[in-house]
This record gives C-alpha cells, sequence and structure tokens, in this order.
C-alpha cells in the first residue's frame, strides 16, 4: 500500500514541478515527496529593488531572467551557462548560486550543487532557499538529522518559507518515523500556503495514524 503511496507522489511531484517552474518567480509551493525525490523549489529571481538592485546593470538583469525563463522552460543546460554567465559579471547574489544547485541536483550531480549552496551560504547564510537546497542533499545523502537542522535553520530565519516547513514534513513522516511532528509540519504548511486538497489528504491520513498510535500506546500502558 505505502509502495503505491510512493508512486503516486511522484507522479504528482512531476506534474507540480513543471507548474512551479513555468511560474518562474521566487516562492515557496512545494509538492510531497517520495523516498526518491524532493522539492527544490522555483527559480530564485534577481534583487526588485534596493541598493543590491541598484548595482546590477540592466543588460545582466536581462541575463538573470533569461536564464530564469529557460529554467522554466525545462532547457536546463542554456539556464546553467546564463546563470555561470551571470555569475560572472555579479558573483555576489546567492540566488543565481541556488538556481545552479536546483539544475545541478536535477542533473544527478550532488558534488556541484554541494558546492553551488555553498557558495550561496557564503554569501547569505541565512538564505531560506539555500538552506532548503542543503536540507535535501543531506537528506539524499542519508544524514537525516543534518537534513532536519538545515531546513529548521531555514524556518527560523524565514518562518513563512512554507517549502521549508513542508521538506521537513516529508524527512519526518517518511524518513524518521515522527508521525505527530510531520502532521505538524504539514498543518504549517497548509497554513502557510492555503488549502491544498492533496495536502489535506495526506493530514488526514497523518491524522488517523497519530491517533492509532496513541490508542496502542494507551492500551501498552
Amino acid at each position: 500500500m505505502y509502495l503505491q503511496r510512493f508512486i503516486n507522489r511522484a507522479a504528482f511531484i512531476s506534474l507540480l514541478i513543471a507548474a512551479l517552474l513555468f511560474a518562474g518567480c521566487g516562492g515557496s509551493s512545494p509538492v510531497r515527496s517520495s523516498p526518491g525525490t524532493e522539492q527544490s523549489g522555483r527559480a530564485d529571481t534577481p534583487p526588485s529593488g534596493g541598493e543590491s538592485a541598484m548595482a546590477i546593470p540592466p543588460a545582466v538583469l536581462t541575463l538573470f531572467e533569461q536564464a530564469t525563463a529557460s529554467m522554466a522552460a525545462g532547457d536546463f543546460i542554456d539556464a546553467e551557462l546564463r546563470f555561470k554567465e551571470f555569475l560572472l559579471q555579479y558573483s555576489g547574489y546567492p540566488g543565481a548560486h541556488v538556481n545552479l544547485a536546483i539544475i545541478h541536483a536535477s542533473n544527478g550531480n550532488d558534488a556541484a550543487a554541494r558546492a553551488s549552496v555553498d557558495a550561496a551560504l557564503a554569501l547569505e547564510p541565512n538564505h531560506a532557499a539555500a538552506l532548503n537546497q542543503l536540507g535535501m542533499l543531506l537528506r539524499r545523502n542519508g544524514k537525516f538529522l543534518e537534513a532536519e537542522a538545515a531546513y529548521l535553520k531555514a524556518v527560523t530565519v524565514s518562518p513563512e518559507y512554507a517549502l521549508a516547513h513542508y521538506n521537513l514534513g516529508v524527512l519526518n513522516e517518511l524518513y524518521l518515523q515522527r508521525l505527530d511532528v510531520a502532521l505538524q509540519n504539514f498543518e504549517t504548511y497548509q497554513s502557510l500556503v492555503g488549502e491544498d486538497k492533496q495536502v489535506a489528504k495526506w493530514i488526514k491520513d497523518l491524522t488517523r495514524r497519530v491517533a492509532a498510535n496513541q490508542r496502542t500506546a494507551n492500551v501498552a500502558d
């Protein structure tokens, strides 16, 4: 039964990842994960105001926008080249490194993804999207508690970053077997992004399983 649930989730992931990338803007709408996959988020966008944005020439901003458009269209080769060109001219923007990490991870190159994540965090240690990427990389390498620490830091520095709450739910349910904590994570995610019918079903399922575990514990006592 649970294998079928994982298969169903994987299909749901594929559809929703495409929708998120097509949106092409910063945000945190995730999809539930199966054991082999996890949601990374949308392409990060360039600064839209303030001193940092003013320091970036319009032509360079256009290059970044072209890169995110290629990423949204699924042309990761073109997107990677454009992000790298952007970083040659404006190396201080962590979002470009995060986007490269997403691309590398999608290509199965965890070493390159980790290097991009580390570059982003060197520039901005509290960058929530970079911390989320770090958590996913650690989870894929079986470092579950370290992954949890990365996700927890992401939600600490950015409490409304729903994606990290979501990935905490995935980690706690599927890997750490903390069903009650996973339930709280998914409920927090739902409260931040609004009603999601699919996630609502998972919350209902977890609520039932947590209650069953509690009844079993009460009988044992």
